[in-house]
Formats: structure tokens, sequence, C-alpha cells
């Protein structure tokens, strides 16, 4: 029987401390933590480093120079960490807050879009990118993108079997446009929502389309930079790593990479698009919008 704990998420502000320790002492947590040890969130901020995921491939850091690269177990490709910007770390037990990975991202993503609100700026998510983007354009703008995920009907399998009487219809009346089954108000569901029951082969990324076309290869970025980045391990249903919120940074680093295995994907911070705070306010904000989103 899963204990019963009460909730409670403190953030933890570590400071600016470095990298390797930061992520040494994640996974010794959650390698040592029982049923009974209390969930955690840290908050911090490193000094510049480049981190590789374990889809990482080495052509996406084509310019490292004096800046560390480390090798790391969390997932995705690379990214940088770097003064300026929130790294918030939830050291979360699955099991016990009874969601899963696909709504723990949902969540942690949810709590970087309203941390965003709270500044100002719109968040948006991208189909088959995780992570927070921002209309480079009109930061504030609620439009949605034509790139967010969206969701497509499934028929019911009686819906499926047509009387005999009426296969004499032209076959032209069986042709209905991909846009038809796309269900009313239910644009802004996620995909990996956990307790969606419509399985991932149902999410298609930007407007549907009644061609093959609607099926893009890979997520579209037009028009938009990504100001929040998100990198997950979770080992006995606990998780470590986490995510980055870039508030004032020195952006050029990201020049040198792929950012998160992407050629050409614009990388912004709040001060870019004119928000200026300052990293203890936005760590703040950002924490409570965590602990908040996290319960259970």
């Amino acid at each position: 029987m899963t204990p019963t704990i009460n909730w409670s998420l403190t953030p933890i502000n570590l400071g600016k401390v470095d990298y390797l320790p930061t992520y040494e002492a994640m996974q010794k947590f959650t390698a040592e933590r029982t049923a009974e040890t209390s969930d955690q969130l840290w908050l911090c901020e490193h000094p510049g480093v480049y981190t590789q995921g374990l889809a990482g491939r080495t052509e996406h850091i084509f310019n490292p120079g004096t800046i560390p690269v480390v090798q790391t177990n969390r997932g995705g490709q690379v990214t940088y960490h770097g003064p300026g910007q929130v790294v918030a770390y939830p050291l979360i037990d699955l099991k016990r807050a009874g969601y899963f990975i696909k709504e723990y991202v949902y969540r942690i993503e949810e709590a970087v879009i309203r941390t965003l609100m709270h500044f100002g700026v719109t968040g948006h998510r991208v189909a088959g990118a995780p992570g927070i983007y921002v209309r480079l354009d009109d930061p504030g703008s609620h439009a949605l993108l034509p790139q967010r995920p969206v969701k497509k009907a499934v028929i019911p399998d009686e819906e499926l079997v047509t009387p005999v009487q009426e296969l004499v219809t032209p076959v032209q009346e069986f042709v209905t446009p991909v846009h038809e089954f796309v269900i009313p108000g239910q644009e802004l569901v996620i995909p990996g929502l956990t307790r969606d029951p419509v399985s991932r082969e149902h999410w298609i990324a930007g407007q549907a389309r009644n061609d093959t076309s609607a099926h893009q290869i890979g997520p579209n970025f037009e028009g938009l930079g990504k100001i929040a980045a998100l990198g997950i391990k979770v080992s006995r249903n606990c998780t470590y790593h986490g995510l980055a919120l870039n508030v004032a940074m020195d952006l050029e680093p990201y020049s040198r990479i792929n950012p998160c295995g992407y050629a050409g994907l614009q990388t912004i911070d709040l001060s870019t698009i004119g928000v200026h705070v300052g990293w203890a306010e936005a760590a703040d904000i950002l924490g409570q919008r965590l602990a908040s989103q996290l319960e259970p």
C-alpha cells in the first residue's frame, strides 16, 4: 500500500551551482529515496555548460569552445545552461502523486506558461517538440498557433458500418475533408496528456487538411522562439532533471549548437522580448507555479 503523505512542495533555492555536482546530487537523492521520502523542488542557476541527452548527437555541438559538455541520462538532445536562466529540478514520486510521465510533462509546461502569463507573455506548445515557445512578432498574442498540438476525432467502430442500401451512394460523397473530423472545442487538448484516451497516432501537427501534407515531417518553428526547454529522467517512478526558463542571458552560446537537435531553432529569453525581470523574481514565480501544478 502506497503511503499517504501530505502534499508540500516548497521550492529550495540552491543559488548558483555547478551543473555536474547538482546532477550527481539528483541521482543520489533519487537512488536513495524511499516511498516515505518527501518530494523536493530545486531551483538554481548554472555557470555556462552544454548538457547532452541520451538521444544527443555530437554533430549538434559544432563549436563548444571553452564551454564544457556534460553527458547526461536525461531525454532529448543538447541544450545550454548559463547565467540568467532559471533551472528547476522537480524530484517527484509519480506513483504517489497519481499521474504518469506524459501528464507530468504537461503539468510542468503549464507551470511555465502560467509563469510567462504573470509577466504578460503568452507561451505556446508546438506539436512534437516539448518545451515552450513564444511568438517573435507579438509575444503577448493569445492567437492560437497553426502548429499547436491538434486532436483529430476518432470515429467509433459502429459508425464505420454502413447499411447495404446506402452503398449505392456515389463514392465522392464518402470523401470527407479531414478538418471536419476535428472536434470543436478540443483544439487545446495536448498530446501526451495521460488521462486523455486518444492514442498518439491520432494527433497531427498544425491545421488539419485532407492531404498527406497534414502529417508534416518534424516540428514547425516558423515565427517562434524557444524560451523554455525540458529534459526529463524517470527512475523507479521518480523524476529528476527538469526544465530551464531563459530570463536574461547571453544567448550567443546557443549559436554554437543545434538547440534540442533542431538546426535554426531560435532561442530567446524574457529580456530580448522586452520583459526585464530579475532572476530571483522569475525563480520565485516559477517555483510557485510548479508547486501548484504538480499537486496530486
